[in-house]
Order: structure tokens, then C-alpha cells, then sequence
């Protein structure tokens, strides 16, 4: 158990961290308690866009790359679309096909969040369903999850957001050891018998104590792993030279295609071909469209992959030559990356299935019980030391006045005596 001028200091740090960064975690916990069900929530705000029409009662089945080609073609030969810089395939038997255009902007500032176009297309007919712009900030029934997301990872502010989410889930992470620092009771069965229960009556500043307290022992762990896996994904060049230090990562360096002289580039169904060939047990579920000089990127999800939806198996594709130039398999990664590979999952709850899901949505409810709690404790903190200088001040006021009058006193004797 920590006591003196240590405690002393580690409560203040724990304290004015969660004043300056409570408003902080307190949106990121509540907006993720959404974000843990976005797909889900969206599917259901958005059925005519994200669900397919033609599904029926058909049995789930991966896209094929003559399928992903098909698609490709279809906006690249439709006016007001064209080809797409990314197309996301179904990975479910009633889902669509999104193809994704940036939008440039010359003039993007820091604070500014990129926008991309997203076009749906149903699985089975090619039907175009409609779009959205995805990053943009809106309440429609389009927007909202997007925007949702926009607020949880960039505080609708651009990279200055994302950087602010970054430091706040460090921080969060070591305002969370140290609250279980300072919970660290007596060895004895009873101290920790009591700092394990809640006690008192509901606004009573026993119950928000102990209840912080209590709280706080079983939430370290989670609100510790999300805030720095949300520090991984915000701020990654940040974290790979530290884990790069104590355990082994892959080149992480971007691919080019080699020589272009005298070729063609290949189609897609060729490049999903390749990473088909290459990782044969995998579904294709995104692919990044090659360029002059960038190669194809694709994504595909292994069996017993930790990370579901699209998986994080990628397969880099020269666009020209069609020869696969990097495989990046979580389920053989160096340890390094194996870690880095389990911090989305982790963060998202999926790790753990559905069990996963839902302790990491109500984990979003612990900063606004803590901030809750921990304000109520602080502000009755200082009400009681306004009160005991008060007190302080009116004794003294007291005792002058009191050592006052004896003077007072003496003097008027002394005077007399004259």
C-alpha cells in the first residue's frame, strides 16, 4: 500500500489528468459503445444501402475474382463513376460491394477530416444502391455512424484530432495504473474484503468513493488495453520503435511495382488471383487498385484469424508483373507484429467473440462513472478544506481580536497609572 508524499503525488497526477482529459475519454468511452456494433447499427440504420436486394435466402459464399472484376468494370464503364481507388467485397451473404474515391483537396488543412466517396453496389446484380460520403459529418441516418467514428478517432478535428486521441489513450492507460496503484490495500483479507466493496448510501461521499475505488480494480485492465491499443492505431509510428526494441518486426516499408516498360498492367481478377494462389485457405475481402507506380494491396481473412470482418492478411501484387512482392501473414508474423496485429482486436472487443463485443461496450460506460464519481469526491474535497479555512481564519480572527483587546487592556491600565 502506498502512503506519504508518493501517494500523495500519484493522486494528484491521477487527478488532474482525468480534469484535463475527462471530457476526452468520456466521449471516447460513450461513442464507443456504438463503435463496438457499427457494422451491425449501420447494416440496420442503412438497409437499402448496405444490405443486398437479390440475397433472398442464399447461402453465404466468398467473391470470386472474376466477381471483384465484374464489379470493378461496372463503375469503371458507368458515367459519374469510374474506377475506383479501393472496392471492399461482402463478407456476408446479404452484403455489398463498396467502392471507395477519394476526394482530393489541395487545401487540406490539419484540422481537417478527409472525405472519401463510397458507392454501393448489390453482390448479385451489380445494381448501384447509392452512396454516402463517408467523412463527412452529418446526423442523417447515412452519416451518423461514420460520423460517430470521425468523433471517436479524430475528434472531427483532422490529424490534430487523431493525435489528441492518441496522447489521451496514453494517458488513459497510465491514469489507469495509477488508480490501481493507489487502490493497492494492506496484505490483509480484510483490507481487501473493503476495498473490493461498495458501501453507503447512493450520494453519500462514502458510496462515490468506494465505488471509485472498487470500480477501478476491475476496469484497470480494459480501460489500460484500450487506451494504448487506441494509442497503437492512432499514433503507430509512435509505438513500433518501442515495440521494434524489445521484440522483432517485419519491413514495414511501402512496395513498388518493378519495371513498367513495354507492359501492361494486369487486371484485377489477376492480381486476386495471385493472392488467392498464394494464401488459398484466405476470402478476399478488400483490394487497393494498382497504379503506374504502387502495386496492388489486398486483403484477405484466414481461418482462425484474430481479427474478423476483413481480416489483416495482405498480400502486396506488382501490378504489371502480377508476381506477389510481400506477404503479410498474422497467423506466421514475428512476435512484434504479432502484438501490434492484436490491438484493433483487442480494441474492438472482437478478440473475444461476441463476450468481447459487449465488455467493451460497457467498458465505454467506466470514464463517465469515474469522472462522475471522481468529481464529486474532488469538489467535496475542496468544499471541506474551503470549510476548515474558514474555520481556520475565523479562529485566528478570534485571537487577534481577543490578543487585541488585552492590549488594549494593558495599555489603558498603563495609562491610568500615570
Amino acid at each position: 500500500m502506498l502512503t506519504g508524499l508518493l501517494r500523495a503525488r500519484l493522486r494528484d497526477i491521477h487527478l488532474y489528468v482525468s480534469l484535463v482529459f475527462g471530457a476526452i475519454f468520456v466521449m471516447a468511452g460513450l461513442t464507443g459503445v456504438l463503435i463496438a456494433w457499427t457494422h451491425e447499427l449501420d447494416g440496420a440504420l442503412n438497409p437499402r444501402l448496405l444490405h443486398s436486394r437479390s440475397a433472398g435466402d442464399k447461402a453465404d459464399a466468398a467473391p470470386t475474382p472474376a466477381q471483384a472484376q465484374a464489379a470493378y468494370e461496372r463503375l469503371a464503364a458507368e458515367p459519374g463513376y469510374g474506377k475506383p481507388s479501393m472496392l471492399m467485397l461482402p463478407f456476408e451473404s446479404d452484403g455489398v460491394y463498396v467502392a471507395w474515391y477519394r476526394k482530393p483537396n489541395r487545401d487540406k488543412g490539419s484540422f481537417d477530416n478527409e472525405v472519401s466517396r463510397q458507392v454501393m453496389l448489390d453482390r448479385y446484380t451489380l445494381e448501384i444502391l447509392g452512396e454516402r460520403n463517408y467523412g463527412e459529418i452529418g446526423l442523417s441516418r447515412e452519416l451518423l455512424m461514420p460520423t460517430l467514428f470521425q468523433l471517436h478517432r479524430y475528434l472531427l478535428a483532422g490529424d490534430v484530432g487523431k493525435t489528441v486521441i492518441g496522447i489521451s489513450g496514453l494517458l488513459l492507460t497510465v491514469t489507469s495504473l495509477m488508480g490501481f496503484a493507489l487502490w493497492w490495500p494492506k496484505h490483509t483479507l480484510a483490507s481487501l474484503r473493503k476495498s473490493l466493496s461498495v458501501r453507503g448510501a447512493l450520494a453519500s461521499r462514502q458510496f462515490n468513493y468506494s465505488f471509485h475505488r472498487s470500480a477501478g480494480f476491475f476496469m484497470t485492465p480494459v480501460l489500460a488495453v484500450l487506451g494504448f491499443s487506441g494509442l497503437a492505431m492512432n499514433l503507430p509510428d509512435w509505438v513500433r520503435p518501442v515495440v521494434g526494441a524489445v521484440a522483432t518486426l517485419e519491413p514495414n516499408a511501402r512496395m513498388a511495382n518493378g519495371p513498367a516498360e513495354g507492359r501492361k498492367p494486369i487486371s484485377v481478377a489477376t492480381a486476386l488471383e495471385a493472392a488467392q494462389q498464394r494464401v488459398p485457405q484466405g476470402r478476399l475481402t478488400r483490394v487497393s487498385f494498382g497504379s503506374a507506380k504502387t502495386p496492388f494491396e489486398i486483403r484477405m481473412r484466414q481461418p482462425g484469424e484474430v481479427r474478423e470482418g476483413d481480416g489483416n492478411t495482405r498480400v502486396s501484387v506488382d501490378a504489371f508483373s502480377g508476381n506477389v512482392l510481400r506477404l503479410r501473414d498474422p497467423l506466421n508474423a514475428a512476435a512484434g507484429d504479432t502484438f501490434l496485429n492484436w490491438q484493433f482486436p483487442l480494441h474492438s472487443g472482437e478478440a473475444f467473440g461476441l463476450v468481447g463485443r459487449v465488455l467493451v461496450s460497457f467498458s465505454g460506460l467506466a470514464p463517465l462513472a469515474f469522472t462522475i464519481t471522481g468529481l464529486v469526491l474532488w469538489l467535496g474535497r475542496r468544499a471541506m478544506r474551503r470549510k476548515a479555512h474558514a474555520i481556520a481564519e475565523t479562529a485566528s480572527i478570534k485571537e487577534a481580536k481577543k490578543i487585541a483587546k488585552r492590549a488594549q487592556m494593558r495599555h489603558t491600565e498603563s495609562c491610568e497609572n500615570v
